[in-house]
């Protein structure tokens, strides 16, 4: 994964105040810390660093201004939950060499057999790498897989380099069978009855006047 070069300033104003001055400039407060360090408080500009965050554990080298420089990767990015704008990121100091623990994505590949939903029991996986040799994710083939078949985290081929960092026998994938539109209704009422919903009987026809007869 290659490094992102962001310049940084020096942050020396706090609270939700200077936050929002911060953001109306399009930057974003940001606090570097790890190795023991003290916390350092930075401004990020803001376009930068939304297309740098938008790579799962982006390596970054924050460059401060006075010399100073840091490789980082992202700990926790708060984003605005209606406009989804960065609002802050937390960001930990790592070392070349340095093993550290990331989720990653797990993709899916190829189809099952006919007639079977594969579910993904588990979208990303914890493990353990280089900070500057994190891989992006992990591709899973379900070619040709029939029912109850399963793919657990021993499974999956790692990167040369990367180790899992949870236990082997933690379910990614699971194969069943798919379920008719019977199942499905009756599923359905029974979700419903435990729930308490009453459905309405379907009505019948209003029946029709007859016509008198003519005499």
């Amino acid at each position: 994964m290659a490094e992102v070069k962001i310049q940084a300033e020096s942050r020396t104003e706090f609270g939700k105040g200077a936050a929002r001055r911060i953001r109306r400039e399009n930057k974003v407060p940001a606090v570097l810390y790890g190795h023991g360090s003290d916390p350092v408080h930075i401004t990020l500009p803001g376009h930068d660093t939304m297309l740098a965050l938008k790579t799962a554990n982006a390596l970054l080298m924050i460059e401060v201004e006075g010399g100073e420089s840091h490789l980082a990767l992202p700990k926790q990015v708060q984003r605005d939950p209606l406009k989804g704008f960065i609002e802050h990121v937390d960001l930990v100091i790592v070392r070349r060499g340095e093993k550290v623990q990331v989720d990653i994505a797990v993709h899916l590949e190829g189809e099952a057999v006919s007639d079977t939903l594969v579910v993904l029991e588990n979208a990303s996986i914890l493990v353990e790498a280089e900070a500057t040799h994190i891989p992006d994710g992990v591709t899973v083939s379900v070619e040709g897989l029939e029912v109850g078949a399963q793919i657990h985290a021993s499974d999956i081929k790692l990167p040369v380099g990367t180790t899992l960092a949870i236990e082997p026998d933690t379910l990614i994938v699971n194969v069943t069978a798919q379920q008719t539109a019977e199942q499905l209704e009756g599923e359905l009422a029974e979700a419903e009855a435990e729930a308490g919903i009453e459905r309405d009987e379907p009505e019948t026809p209003a029946e029709q006047p007859v016509a008198a007869a003519a005499e």
